[in-house]
Formats: C-alpha cells, structure tokens, sequence
C-alpha cells in the first residue's frame, strides 16, 4: 500500500500538541531511560514499539474500564485501547526526533456485529525515503505484531471481503473522529459504542 503524506513537511510528524504530547516531563523521561537502553535510531524505535506493546496493557485485554488519549495518561496508567497505544508510540519516537504519523484500518469487531476503526502509527527513521508502519495494539493468541520496518507485522491484516480496508494517509494529528469518542467516552464500555466505523 501506498502511504499518502497529510504534510510534506516532516517537521510535522515531529510536533508535540495535546495529544502526542512528548513534552510531557513522564513522556521525556521515559523515552530517556529507553534510549540510554539502545544509543541509536533503530534500536531505540524497537525497544519503544516493544515497550509500548508489552507493557501498556490493551484495556480489552485487561478490562480496565479506564479511557486514556492523551500519550502521558496512557503511559503513566499502562492502560488505553488501540488508539491510545498509538499516541503513546508517536510520543516516544516524536521525542527522540524519529518523525511518527498515526494511521488507521477500518475492522470488524470481533463479535463481527459492526466495523470500527483501528489505530496503529507509521515511523520514518531520520535519513531514510521509508515509511514503515507498526502495531503496538499488544500481543494474545491470535495477534502477532512485531518491529519490522521492511515487511509489515500488524496485529491485523484487513481482509477486505469483510469491508475493512486499510487508510493510507499518514496523519500528523489524530483523527478528529478517533479523537471525539476517546475524549467524549466516560468508559471502555461507551467507548466501544461511540467509536467512529469508518473515517
């Protein structure tokens, strides 16, 4: 697939806001003490994907009711859907100077009763032409996302005969849909009801 830059600017995949909010003191020191773990680019996205995979618990997983969107919050609490993993990821990279976008698929869900978006991000390490994107949704049977930057490891691959599909822009922001039920969610549970099904 194709990805289609919102900006041609990479600067914008850099920037800090109230969401990827890598300016955050949590945000800082956390990515601090994952960098001095690798010394490098390509090291150090790895151990944030790995970090933020394995550590910040999937609230589904979980059944932690809490909602999270801002990166910090989820970082601080171990806790966020999808979309939240994906705030958190962009943060860690955005403050090391990796440029990270936040990507989206259209899924079904898994009782297969309605489509939902899905949130993953895309990395371009400093000095290379490449978009690679990456799932930090977090690992269970059936789900397999791993750090490969030249072959895709996603947690879902879409399977476009049951209507979902895959978006190939690559968003500096969050999508203002996405961003409106995480905001706008009291818990997990209307979360799931106010989640946007296609973008």
């Amino acid at each position: 697939m194709e990805m289609i830059q919102e900006h041609a600017d990479l600067d914008a995949y850099l920037v800090a806001d109230e969401v990827v909010d890598h300016d955050h003191p949590f945000v800082r020191e956390t990515a601090d003490a994952l960098w001095t773990a690798t010394g490098n680019d390509r090291a150090y996205a790895e151990v944030a994907f790995g970090f933020v995979r394995d550590t910040v618990g999937h609230s589904v997983d979980t059944g932690d009711e809490r909602v999270t969107w801002r990166a910090s919050d989820t970082l601080r609490t171990r806790n966020g859907i999808c979309l939240a993993k994906s705030h958190a990821l962009a943060a860690l990279l955005r403050a090391r100077g990796i440029p990270a976008a936040l990507c989206y698929q259209r899924l079904l869900a898994d009782d297969g009763a309605a489509h939902m978006i899905h949130g993953l991000i895309a990395l371009r390490l400093p000095g290379s032409s490449r978009w690679s994107r990456l799932d930090a949704r977090g690992n269970k049977p059936g789900v397999d996302a791993r750090f490969d930057l030249d072959r895709e490891r996603l947690a879902f691959p879409v399977r476009p005969e049951l209507g979902e599909s895959d978006y190939p822009e690559l968003y500096a922001a969050p999508h203002p849909a996405a961003l409106r039920a995480l905001r706008e969610s009291p818990d997990r549970t209307r979360l799931w009801a106010n989640l946007p099904t296609s973008l």
